[in-house]
């Protein structure tokens, strides 16, 4: 069994703004928002318990969709490259930028180059390909009979907007990819920030060329997709030649209160094994309580599916 760690949105603390220049553009209203009312949400305190519960929970790999700085400051780049050090090494944990990572446009050098070891790809050989621009995505990581493929939605914007986009040449590259892997018989797990499923969040939020994606997925199938990015649990599902896909979104790692449309923070634990010729998997979904300052497991929230041959096709998602 192999078991994979989900989580996004992490929204680390924002470091003192090095002088007024760098507002003056998008990331003014971004730094009022994250002043009166995002950081008493997004709360280091609850990042912290987040650290020893997956020390405690010991997933074989981490994957993070997004959104670790708020503003897109420099210094914000190189603490979350700190952050990912203590979540654990490149090889056990993979990191694609979000939106707010994108927030406004900058060098490779002063934003996701110090990421850049979370981000690299291999071969089918097992040799590491280092990301040195931000064309190098999709990313590929086999780790034995998974596959990692990770994709940036994350595009600089105008003031009001979050939306993203893959664009035709990471759309192409990603289709092969996933042709490529389905070829080696491998559980492809795809990382997106923004919701793939059109209608699920907000226009000025949404990924705008998703048909690309879809495409993708309806022509060389996937086994999960996971993306962050509406701060709350989603749940759905893409065509592909083997059967529905399940799409799956997480709340925010770092919100220590929860609403009825934004929980506390959330992160999810999925445990996949072969059998015969083809899947199990299992979710778990730990949250976090304020009470104890603790994650605990959901049990209600618990999803499994069966991946077989598409001349055997069940319905993969079964709720619990």
């Amino acid at each position: 069994m192999y078991t994979v760690a989900h989580l996004s949105d992490v929204h680390l603390p924002t470091p003192p703004v090095p002088g007024i220049r760098a507002l003056l553009n998008k990331r003014l209203l971004g730094y009022l928002s994250w002043q009166l009312r995002r950081r008493h949400n997004h709360r280091p305190e609850v990042l912290d318990a987040l650290q020893r519960d997956l020390q405690i929970q010991a997933p074989d790999h981490i994957a993070v969709t997004g959104d670790l700085t708020n503003i897109s400051l420099p210094a914000e780049f190189r603490q979350a490259a700190k952050w990912l050090a203590q979540l654990g090494p490149p090889e056990r944990v993979t990191v694609i930028p979000g939106n707010h990572d994108a927030y406004i446009p900058l060098p490779w050098a002063e934003s996701w180059s110090h990421w850049a070891s979370y981000m690299g790809s291999e071969t089918a050989e097992g040799e590491s390909i280092a990301h040195t621009g931000f064309e190098d995505f999709p990313l590929v990581r086999r780790r034995g009979s998974v596959a990692i493929v990770g994709l940036t939605s994350a595009i600089p914007t105008k003031i009001g907007m979050a939306s993203g986009s893959l664009g035709k040449r990471q759309a192409a590259l990603f289709k092969d990819r996933l042709g490529e892997l389905d070829k080696e018989g491998l559980f492809r797990i795809v990382l997106i920030h923004h919701p793939p499923i059109a209608g699920t969040t907000k226009p000025r939020k949404s990924l705008v060329d998703g048909e690309l994606f879809h495409d993708a997925i309806e022509s060389a199938g996937a086994e999960l997709v996971l993306h962050g990015h509406d701060h709350r649990f989603e749940l759905g599902d893409l065509t592909s030649p083997h059967g529905p896909v399940p799409v799956v979104g997480v709340a925010s790692a770092s919100a220590v209160r929860g609403t009825e449309k934004t929980p506390a923070s959330q992160y999810h634990l999925y445990d996949i094994e072969r059998t015969g010729d083809g899947w199990t998997m299992g979710w778990r979904t730990r949250e976090f309580d304020a009470i104890s300052g603790r994650f605990t497991h959901l049990g209600t929230t618990t999803v499994s599916f069966q991946r077989v041959p598409p001349a055997e096709q069940l319905d993969p998602i079964d709720l619990i």
